[in-house]
């Protein structure tokens, strides 16, 4: 019998790649994971809807959670998303938290297993993605905003939510997708960090609470390391948004807004795809 469970997305309010500090958001699109043990030994993954991706990171995920309850099953393991891959919408960080759970859901099922809290689960998703080598910082913000919803402002190095909120409920999230993908393992570290005293502040402003500010600054700084233009963000600002800024390494612009309309028709001007979503406050969970 097939255990499911699904994490939502997130997106960047500041990218730890430059100084191991960050934060991010949760948003309603969302990732579902669908795992079957069986006594094989051996893992193997499935993307429904893009089957030449790498499967790597969900097979690592419960590969791992099996080495943390000492059990020796092997596992099938699909996963089904709304999430375009590689475009800074932490596409990896919600497919390993959907694959953990749902995995050490399976488990639970089968066997009287140790018990593992929430913070065991985000662990063990982010080293499953250090050794998938879809991380450069370990993602524990982004991890972290999938697993909890809402905001968290996050040391990535030590593991730690330093401040953690809801989101306003009422906010739309409008994301420009460029047709372009942006694979974590291409990014060029050096160049963010020559910014990195500059993300720092961005960092301590949404630690003091102000993640709109927050975001647009990373935004605007991470561009100018990473080579984006910002006029697609300055034009959704221009339109009343509340904050917008690059997500991730990019290439995505997520913008928040109350007005989802005057962005889209910002943003017609622009080659790219317009996703619209919600920020999302719940938490990552199992459902048969």
């Amino acid at each position: 019998m097939k255990t499911r469970a699904v994490a939502h997305g997130a997106a960047t309010i500041v990218n730890a790649i430059a100084t191991g500090k960050g934060a991010a958001f949760g948003i309603s699109l969302k990732t579902t994971a669908s795992v079957e043990l069986d006594g094989s030994g051996k893992f193997s993954g499935k993307i429904i809807g893009s089957p030449k991706e790498d499967t790597k990171l969900m097979e690592f995920c419960a590969k791992k959670v099996m080495e943390r309850l000492k059990l020796g099953y092997g596992a099938s393991i699909e996963t089904v998303s709304d999430i375009p891959i590689a475009s800074g919408l932490k596409s990896s960080s919600t497919a390993a938290n959907a694959v953990v759970l749902a995995t050490y859901a399976a488990a639970r099922k089968e066997e009287k297993v140790k018990k593992l809290d929430d913070k065991d689960l985000l662990d063990i998703a982010i080293d499953a993605a250090y050794a998938a080598k879809v991380t450069i910082t370990g993602a524990f913000d982004d991890a972290a905003a999938s697993y909890y919803g809402g905001f968290v402002v996050t040391d990535n190095a030590e593991r730690k939510i330093l401040k953690k909120g809801l989101m306003d409920p009422s906010l739309d999230v409008v994301i420009f997708v460029p047709g372009e993908k942006a694979y974590t393992s291409k990014v060029d570290v050096a160049k963010t960090r020559l910014l990195s005293d500059e993300v720092l502040l961005a960092w301590k402003e949404a630690l003091s609470g102000n993640i709109y500010a927050a975001m647009k600054m990373n935004g605007l700084l991470y561009s100018a390391s990473l080579g984006y233009d910002p006029k697609v963000a300055v034009a959704a600002l221009g339109a009343g948004a509340l904050s917008c800024g690059l997500s991730g390494k990019g290439p995505s612009v997520v913008a928040l807004t109350k007005d989802v309309q005057s962005i889209v028709s910002a943003w017609k001007g622009f080659s790219g795809k317009i996703i619209r979503t919600r920020v999302n406050n719940e938490k990552a969970e199992v459902f048969v």
